[in-house]
Parts: structure tokens; sequence; C-alpha cells
């Protein structure tokens, strides 16, 4: 009798410390990489296919950075945004909202058809907040 219940005292002893362990390690995995959203998209009407995209990666708080890649003919132009509880202080395009609000819901979804987005000449959310022409 003795010896089942020095089992039992071990085993409620390894159960309190596993269960620590498994806090620590949930409060420790709210800092890692848990959602992500793509969007694929066409940024110029009259060129290219939807060889352009938009990726949002974000923790648990939400808090991460989006990545733009615009591809064009002449060459291909890359822009990160730093995201903090699911806003960035700098403008963002639509394409890059949609790829956030995908992450924030958990889905790692992915747009193959890609869309028609609104890039071009002109619009800021591209960089940032500058002003670039294509």
């Amino acid at each position: 009798m003795k010896e089942i219940l020095a089992q039992f005292k071990e085993l409620k002893e390894n159960f309190e410390k596993i269960s620590k362990e498994l806090g620590n390690l949930k409060k420790e995995n709210k800092f890692n990489i848990q959602k992500l959203g793509i969007v694929r998209f066409n940024p110029f009407k009259e060129i290219g296919g939807n060889q352009s995209f938009s990726i949002a990666l974000l923790d648990g708080n939400d808090d991460g950075i989006v990545i733009t890649s615009l591809y064009t003919k002449e060459g291909n132009r890359v822009y990160g945004k730093p995201i903090k509880n699911g806003k960035s202080e700098y403008l963002l395009s639509e394409d890059e909202k949609e790829a956030i609000e995908y992450a924030k819901r958990k889905k790692s979804k992915f747009n193959p058809e890609g869309k028609q987005a609104s890039y071009g000449a002109g619009n800021q959310a591209t960089s940032g907040g500058s002003f670039r022409s294509y």
C-alpha cells in the first residue's frame, strides 16, 4: 500500500511539473508565428498574371509583418510593414488588409486564382506612404 501511495505522490508531482511546463510553453508560443494569410493578385490590368502577393505572418497577439511583392516585367519590388494588434501605422493596400484578415482568422488562406488589384503609379499604400511610380 505504501508503494502505491508513493507512486501516486510521484505521479502528482510529475503532473504538476508537466502542467507548469505546459503553461510556460503556452505563454512563449504566443510570440511565435501562428497565423498566415496570403493573397495572390495581378497589380496591373494590362500585363502579367497573378505573380504578385501579400503575405501576413502574425503571432498569437496579431503582431507581426505583412510582406508584399509586386512583380512586373521590369522587376520585382518588395515591401514590408510591421503589424501591431492586427493594424499597421503605415497605409495598407486592400490586398495587405485581406491577407491580415485571413491570418487573424487563423486560417492558412490562399487565393490561388488571384484577383485584380489596384496598384500602380500614385498608389501610396504599396510603398508605406511614399510615392513611387512604376
